[in-house]
Protein backbone atom coordinates (compact mmCIF):
# COMPACT_ATOMS: atom_id res chain seq x y z
CA UNK A 1 0.00 0.00 0.00
CA UNK A 2 1.51 3.30 -1.46
CA UNK A 3 -1.19 5.62 -0.21
CA UNK A 4 -3.16 6.00 2.75
CA UNK A 5 -6.34 7.33 1.74
CA UNK A 6 -9.86 5.81 1.23
CA UNK A 7 -8.69 4.47 -2.55
CA UNK A 8 -5.27 3.33 -1.66
CA UNK A 9 -6.82 1.47 0.96
CA UNK A 10 -9.51 -0.22 -1.34
CA UNK A 11 -6.72 -1.22 -3.49
CA UNK A 12 -5.14 -2.75 -0.89
CA UNK A 13 -8.19 -4.57 0.08
CA UNK A 14 -9.61 -5.57 -3.10
CA UNK A 15 -6.40 -6.28 -4.72
CA UNK A 16 -3.74 -7.27 -2.77
CA UNK A 17 -4.99 -8.77 0.57
CA UNK A 18 -6.03 -11.88 -0.85
CA UNK A 19 -2.92 -12.96 -2.76
CA UNK A 20 -0.44 -11.27 -0.18
CA UNK A 21 -2.63 -14.19 2.04
CA UNK A 22 -2.09 -16.76 -0.20
CA UNK A 23 1.76 -16.15 -0.68
CA UNK A 24 1.93 -15.81 3.35
CA UNK A 25 0.46 -18.88 3.67
CA UNK A 26 3.17 -21.29 2.12
CA UNK A 27 5.96 -20.24 5.14
CA UNK A 28 2.92 -22.07 7.17
CA UNK A 29 2.53 -19.84 9.54
CA UNK A 30 0.74 -20.50 13.08
CA UNK A 31 -1.25 -17.58 12.85
CA UNK A 32 -1.54 -14.33 10.64
CA UNK A 33 -2.33 -10.90 11.16
CA UNK A 34 -4.36 -8.52 8.66
CA UNK A 35 -2.57 -5.78 9.74
CA UNK A 36 -3.65 -2.53 8.61
CA UNK A 37 -5.82 -0.85 11.57
CA UNK A 38 -7.65 1.65 9.02
CA UNK A 39 -7.98 -0.71 6.26
CA UNK A 40 -9.61 -2.94 8.72
CA UNK A 41 -12.00 -0.04 9.97
CA UNK A 42 -12.46 1.06 6.41
CA UNK A 43 -15.40 -0.45 5.84
CA UNK A 44 -16.87 -1.26 9.13
CA UNK A 45 -16.42 -4.21 12.02
CA UNK A 46 -18.67 -6.70 9.70
CA UNK A 47 -16.38 -6.24 6.84
CA UNK A 48 -13.35 -7.01 9.06
CA UNK A 49 -15.00 -10.27 10.79
CA UNK A 50 -15.69 -11.32 7.24
CA UNK A 51 -12.10 -10.47 6.03
CA UNK A 52 -10.41 -12.17 8.51
CA UNK A 53 -12.74 -15.29 8.25
CA UNK A 54 -12.19 -15.38 4.85
CA UNK A 55 -8.65 -15.54 4.46
CA UNK A 56 -8.62 -18.45 7.58
CA UNK A 57 -11.28 -20.15 4.70
CA UNK A 58 -8.55 -19.35 1.98
CA UNK A 59 -5.47 -20.26 4.06
CA UNK A 60 -6.70 -22.66 6.51
CA UNK A 61 -4.77 -20.11 9.14
CA UNK A 62 -5.94 -18.44 12.04
CA UNK A 63 -6.30 -15.10 11.51
CA UNK A 64 -6.03 -11.73 13.72
CA UNK A 65 -7.21 -8.26 12.86
CA UNK A 66 -5.71 -4.90 13.94
CA UNK A 67 -8.39 -3.02 14.82
CA UNK A 68 -10.59 -6.23 16.28
CA UNK A 69 -7.85 -6.50 18.46
CA UNK A 70 -7.72 -2.98 19.67
CA UNK A 71 -11.75 -3.42 20.11
CA UNK A 72 -10.87 -6.34 22.26
CA UNK A 73 -8.38 -4.91 24.04
CA UNK A 74 -10.09 -1.85 25.01
CA UNK A 75 -13.38 -4.15 25.93
CA UNK A 76 -10.70 -6.10 28.96
CA UNK A 77 -9.31 -2.72 29.76
CA UNK A 78 -13.08 -1.46 30.69
CA UNK A 79 -13.16 1.43 29.67
CA UNK A 80 -15.77 3.72 27.53
CA UNK A 81 -13.97 7.49 26.81
CA UNK A 82 -11.28 7.46 25.10
CA UNK A 83 -9.05 9.67 22.51
CA UNK A 84 -6.94 8.63 19.38
CA UNK A 85 -3.76 9.78 17.94
CA UNK A 86 -3.09 8.57 14.41
CA UNK A 87 -0.63 9.50 11.35
CA UNK A 88 -3.82 9.15 9.32
CA UNK A 89 -5.74 11.57 7.31
CA UNK A 90 -9.56 12.74 8.46
CA UNK A 91 -11.27 10.64 6.40
CA UNK A 92 -9.92 7.31 7.54
CA UNK A 93 -10.27 9.17 11.27
CA UNK A 94 -13.22 8.92 10.69
CA UNK A 95 -13.81 5.26 10.16
CA UNK A 96 -11.32 4.62 13.09
CA UNK A 97 -13.89 6.38 15.26
CA UNK A 98 -17.12 4.77 13.55
CA UNK A 99 -15.49 1.03 14.40
CA UNK A 100 -14.84 2.02 18.60
CA UNK A 101 -17.86 4.01 18.60
CA UNK A 102 -20.12 0.55 16.60
CA UNK A 103 -18.75 -1.02 20.23
CA UNK A 104 -20.43 1.71 22.36
CA UNK A 105 -17.40 3.94 23.15
CA UNK A 106 -16.98 7.25 23.21
CA UNK A 107 -13.93 8.86 21.23
CA UNK A 108 -13.51 12.25 22.54
CA UNK A 109 -10.89 13.06 20.35
CA UNK A 110 -8.87 11.93 17.42
CA UNK A 111 -6.26 13.45 16.26
CA UNK A 112 -3.90 12.77 12.93
CA UNK A 113 -0.65 13.87 11.18
CA UNK A 114 -2.33 13.87 7.67
CA UNK A 115 0.13 11.65 6.35
CA UNK A 116 -1.15 10.08 2.67
CA UNK A 117 2.08 8.22 2.11
CA UNK A 118 2.26 5.37 3.87
CA UNK A 119 6.33 5.26 3.58
CA UNK A 120 6.28 8.94 5.55
CA UNK A 121 4.10 7.00 8.34
CA UNK A 122 6.89 4.92 9.70
CA UNK A 123 9.50 7.87 9.58
CA UNK A 124 7.59 10.04 12.32
CA UNK A 125 9.74 10.41 15.02
CA UNK A 126 9.31 9.82 18.68
CA UNK A 127 9.14 13.17 19.90
CA UNK A 128 6.85 13.77 17.12
CA UNK A 129 4.55 10.91 18.52
CA UNK A 130 5.17 12.88 22.06
CA UNK A 131 3.54 15.69 20.50
CA UNK A 132 0.39 14.13 18.81
CA UNK A 133 -0.73 12.42 21.97
CA UNK A 134 -0.44 15.60 23.99
CA UNK A 135 -2.54 17.23 21.40
CA UNK A 136 -5.00 14.41 21.07
CA UNK A 137 -5.42 14.18 24.82
CA UNK A 138 -5.44 18.20 25.26
CA UNK A 139 -8.09 19.55 27.82
CA UNK A 140 -10.32 15.95 27.50
CA UNK A 141 -9.96 13.76 30.09
CA UNK A 142 -10.24 10.30 28.45
CA UNK A 143 -9.58 6.85 30.36
CA UNK A 144 -6.88 5.88 27.48
CA UNK A 145 -5.03 6.88 24.75
CA UNK A 146 -4.93 4.66 21.13
CA UNK A 147 -1.99 4.72 19.07
CA UNK A 148 -3.34 3.75 16.11
CA UNK A 149 -1.82 2.62 13.03
CA UNK A 150 0.88 -0.60 12.49
CA UNK A 151 2.88 1.35 10.32
CA UNK A 152 2.99 4.38 12.93
CA UNK A 153 6.60 3.52 15.05
CA UNK A 154 4.52 4.29 18.37
CA UNK A 155 5.52 0.97 20.08
CA UNK A 156 8.84 2.41 20.36
CA UNK A 157 7.28 5.96 22.20
CA UNK A 158 4.95 3.74 24.72
CA UNK A 159 7.00 3.86 27.67
CA UNK A 160 7.70 7.67 26.79
CA UNK A 161 3.97 8.22 26.21
CA UNK A 162 2.51 6.33 29.11
CA UNK A 163 4.53 8.17 31.25
CA UNK A 164 2.73 11.48 30.08
CA UNK A 165 -0.26 9.99 31.00
CA UNK A 166 -2.41 8.58 34.24
CA UNK A 167 -4.09 6.33 32.21
CA UNK A 168 -3.09 3.45 29.70
CA UNK A 169 -2.00 4.08 26.35
CA UNK A 170 -2.51 1.27 23.61
CA UNK A 171 -0.75 1.07 20.46
CA UNK A 172 -1.78 -1.13 17.25
CA UNK A 173 0.88 -3.15 17.09
CA UNK A 174 1.74 -3.95 20.44
CA UNK A 175 -2.16 -4.97 20.68
CA UNK A 176 -2.05 -7.27 17.78
CA UNK A 177 1.24 -8.91 19.18
CA UNK A 178 -0.40 -10.11 22.30
CA UNK A 179 -3.80 -11.13 20.30
CA UNK A 180 -1.78 -13.46 17.80
CA UNK A 181 0.81 -14.40 20.74
CA UNK A 182 -2.33 -15.92 22.21
CA UNK A 183 -4.00 -16.95 19.32
CA UNK A 184 -0.45 -19.09 18.06
CA UNK A 185 -0.97 -20.62 21.62
CA UNK A 186 -4.76 -21.25 21.63
CA UNK A 187 -3.19 -23.61 18.71
CA UNK A 188 -0.58 -25.08 20.19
Amino acid sequence: MESTTEQGESRMLDDFTFPAARDLATARPDVMVFGCTSAGALRGNPYDAWLTREIEQRTGIKTVSVIKSVREKIQTLAVKRLVVATPYIQALNKRIARSLQDDGLEVLQITGLGIEVNFEIAQVTQQEILELAIRAVGGHEPELLFLSCTNFPAMNSLSAVRELFPFPVISSNQVTLEAAILAAQDRG
